[in-house]
């Protein structure tokens, strides 16, 4: 690995801290439901609420999903794994502790991959380990009902569990941070555990950054809390890094602290001294026993894993021909991959099975093409998306039997995908896009407009290739379109000689 690139003389070290919720209907240790949106304080019971008496239950769905994340990032699945009790007051923290893991985490090791600029780079992780959410503290917006201004508390999110993924160090620029992010966050939703949506709050990330000379201990780390987009996560690491340097240059010391990004101003600001482990207290939870992983559950999770995506990218440029960034966009999650899978077999059986590496790239084209560009310009991922697979394959089709230009292919996938009733035939038939097929009346096209434009042709004949662009460009034109590009230009070619 070639040497971290420096700013202003130093280098940065990065680790991230990372909270997935994970993709349970009811909290880690209660029965309580975990849906989002819910008016404050309806999804939360007696045990979540620390009501006297209670005792948490821990969710078999949860620990599954973290045996799921462990296996695909080729870490340690831990056989026994303790709960502890980590001590603080928060107005939005019912018991006084959360119940987390410490000493001994359910998932331990592992790395994400990931590439930046081109070039393949690992992340080695720490440890995953399960614990469960706190409430919500409601500071703006909320008032008395006299009107004066007060904070809040909603204790839904209480108890939602949570997987966090803690990485070692290995970042050394905002950029890298944000590719191991954006892996990670990938990653879990491909796996199912987690559904990734940012703005809800199910995947953020805390930063931890430090600068140092080259080939100095680490310096003092500042943790920048609750990143919940990567764009924001790039701009807290970003400032937070001139202002470290700006702190070390000025001779003034930088202490451990935790900090919130502001992304209207673009700054990080202090919120208190950063605890160490010894300021919580932990201890293992007595009214939970040791979490016990047998063997046999391990390999029943491992069983039902879906293909991970390094493998199916693989797969793809093995069996079905396709180059590495091809078949690295057809992986970039799990929806997308199966859609590709099923225009492609759909293809494939429209000419018998003839074509296999063709279709391959051909289904290819098109999703990295007209599927990505609507679905970026509406801000969505393909789930969902009413255009059939077949559909999609029936159009490719009448590209490559000569019905249909790629041109007004893309038309008829506009209005496809708008939601024009009728298939393929029905809407080029309906919208005149059908390419001419009479060589006969093509040939008088190709003749008229060689009769019209003496110049073009003596500028070909003369040496200039861009004259005969311009009359394949007369005779479509001429054809309103219609005529088939391929055969136009090949006889032009003919006739010029």
């Amino acid at each position: 690995m070639s040497a971290p690139a420096l700013i202003r003389g130093y280098e940065v070290v990065i680790g991230l801290e990372t909270h997935a919720q994970l993709a349970t209907a009811s909290k880690i240790f209660s029965g309580a439901a975990t849906a989002f949106g819910a008016a404050p304080n309806t999804q939360a019971c007696p045990v979540d609420l620390a009501l006297p008496g209670t005792l948490p239950v821990l969710n078999r769905g949860a620990v599954e999903r973290a045996i799921r994340f462990g296996l695909a990032v080729g870490a340690h699945v831990a056989s026994l794994s303790i709960f502890a009790r980590k001590n603080y007051f928060y107005p939005d923290l019912p018991k006084g502790y959360q119940i987390s893991q410490y000493e001994i985490p359910v998932v331990q090791g592992g790395e994400v991959a990931f590439v930046l600029d081109g070039r393949p780079r690992a992340v080695r992780l720490t440890r995953a380990h399960l614990e469960e959410d706190a409430g919500k503290s409601l500071h703006e917006e909320f008032h008395l009902p006299d009107g004066r201004p007060a904070t809040g508390v909603d204790l839904n999110r209480a108890g939602t569990p949570l997987l966090e993924i803690v990485s070692e160090p290995d970042m050394r620029s905002s950029a890298e941070a944000v590719e191991y992010a954006k892996a990670l966050h990938a990653l879990v939703v491909w796996l199912g555990i987690c559904d990734g949506n940012m703005q809800e709050g199910s995947f953020r990330c805390d930063a931890n950054v430090s600068v140092r000379r080259p080939g100095q201990p680490f310096g003092t780390r500042r943790e920048i809390k609750n990143l919940n987009s990567f764009r924001f996560l790039q701009q807290a690491i970003d400032f937070e890094v001139q202002w470290q340097i700006d702190r070390v240059e000025d001779g003034l010391p930088i202490e451990q602290a935790t900090v919130l990004f502001n992304p209207d101003t673009g700054e990080t600001r202090a919120m208190r001294t950063k605890e160490d482990a010894h300021d919580y207290r932990y201890f293992p939870d007595p009214d939970l026993p040791p979490l016990v992983i047998a063997p046999e559950w391990v390999e029943r999770v491992r069983a039902a894993m879906p293909e991970l995506p390094r493998a199916m990218a693989a797969r793809f440029e093995r069996d079905d021909g396709l180059p590495a960034y091809d078949a690295a966009m057809m992986t970039q999650s799990l929806a997308f991959a199966r859609y590709y899978e099923a225009v492609r077999d759909a293809g494939r059986a429209l000419d018998g099975g003839r074509g296999g590496a063709a279709w391959a790239k051909l289904a290819a084209n098109w999703l990295m093409g007209e599927v990505s560009k609507r679905l970026n310009a509406e801000g969505r991922g393909i789930d969902g998306v009413a255009l059939a697979p077949a559909t999609l394959a029936a159009l490719i089709g009448r590209v490559v039997d000569g019905t249909v230009s790629n041109s007004g292919a893309r038309q008829v996938f506009d209005a496809l995908w708008a939601g024009e009733a009728g298939d393929v035939d029905a809407v080029i038939d309906a919208r005149g896009l059908k390419q001419m097929n009479d060589a006969g009346a093509l040939e008088a096209i190709v003749d008229e407009v060689l009769a019209r434009n003496e110049k073009s042709v003596a500028e070909y004949r003369a040496g200039k290739d861009k004259a005969f662009n311009a009359l394949v460009g007369q005779v479509m034109k001429a054809s309103q379109g219609k005529a088939n590009p391929a055969q136009a230009g090949e006889l032009l070619k003919k006739k010029l000689g």
